[in-house]
């Protein structure tokens, strides 16, 4: 790839997580090497046990606890997102993928796991030809501004509404 572009997935509805694995999985068919960070989360996920499949083509990593955040981040979340943002510019910097995805990076940026300033220091940093996609609800503005590719995702309708819980395989 000649020249790698930004892309923000943002807003309410769902589906910003599934594009992004959508993206990696199209990358890897194509011949590139996808690396993944997963900010906030800590659980296995569905799309784990698919993306396993790809091995040598993708690589997944969490750099959340067990739990999601509902409160006020403990301690460990800010040291994990710190980290993982850290082995994500190793990463990027690296050269060695040419996708680059930071999965809910801006609820990290919601609950204060990392700053703004220290994600566009990311986002400059970024070789030209790595395509870098963040993901997540509540993208601030200097983000989108930075991005090359902004999609906000709104929700018009969604069955939690009716009580559904997230299910295997679908929201999870």
């Amino acid at each position: 790839m000649k020249k790698g572009y930004v892309q923000v997935y943002t807003g309410n509805g769902k589906g910003k997580t599934t594009a992004a694995i959508g993206l990696a999985i199209r990358a890897a068919g194509a011949g590139l090497r996808v690396w993944i960070g997963q900010f906030v989360k800590g659980c296995e996920y569905s799309e784990h046990a698919a993306l396993k499949r790809f091995r040598g083509c993708i690589t997944i990593r969490q750099f959340g606890r067990r739990c999601f955040i509902k409160a006020a981040p403990h301690e460990k979340d800010i040291q994990a997102a710190l980290a993982g943002l850290k082995e994500a510019e190793r990463v990027l910097t690296a050269g060695k993928h040419q996708l680059v995805i930071l999965d809910e990076a801006c609820i990290a940026l919601h609950f204060r796991l990392f700053s703004i300033d220290e994600l566009l220091r990311v986002v400059r940093n970024k070789p030209r030809q790595v395509e870098l996609v963040i993901t997540g609800r509540n993208a601030p503005r200097q983000l989108i501004e930075a991005a090359d590719l902004v999609t906000e995702m709104n929700e018009v309708r969604h069955y939690y509404q009716k009580g559904v819980k997230a299910r295997k395989g679908i929201e999870n």
